[in-house]
């Protein structure tokens, strides 16, 4: 079983910086494929960032060049790196893992391909 944990996030002001943590069981870090999601009242949830076993990654349009996904295998920790904040980027964080199974780069924003999914933190964003 893999339970991932997020932490970090907040209420700040447009064009702020924030770093999202997730803290996951084992070696899923260094092994496994991760990634972070958000979705907000009545909205998709949306893919953000993520990262596969051997590294390669993916970013959602919107956050490319904004954001930066990266992991601390010694911690087994998951990261976002979220700065120039916007008020779009407003919603719940989710970050998620697939242990088991291979995931292409070309699927890493696809919600149905992770197993194990955290609870959320919440990120606001005003303007």
């Amino acid at each position: 079983q893999v339970q991932p944990v997020e932490s970090g996030g907040g209420s700040v002001q447009a064009g702020a910086s924030l770093r999202l943590s997730c803290a996951a069981s084992g070696a899923t870090t260094l092994t496994s494929s991760m990634g972070w999601f958000r979705q907000a009242p009545g909205k998709e949830r949306e893919g953000v960032a993520g990262i596969n076993s051997i590294g390669e990654t993916q970013y959602a349009s919107s956050v490319n060049g904004r954001f930066t996904i990266s992991r601390d295998n010694a911690k087994n920790t998951l990261y976002l790196q979220m700065n120039s904040l916007r008020p779009e980027d407003t919603g719940m964080y989710f970050c998620a893992a697939e242990r088991d199974s291979w995931v292409s780069w070309l699927r890493l924003l696809q919600p149905s391909k992770y197993s194990y999914w955290g609870a959320g933190s919440q990120v606001t964003v005003s303007s």
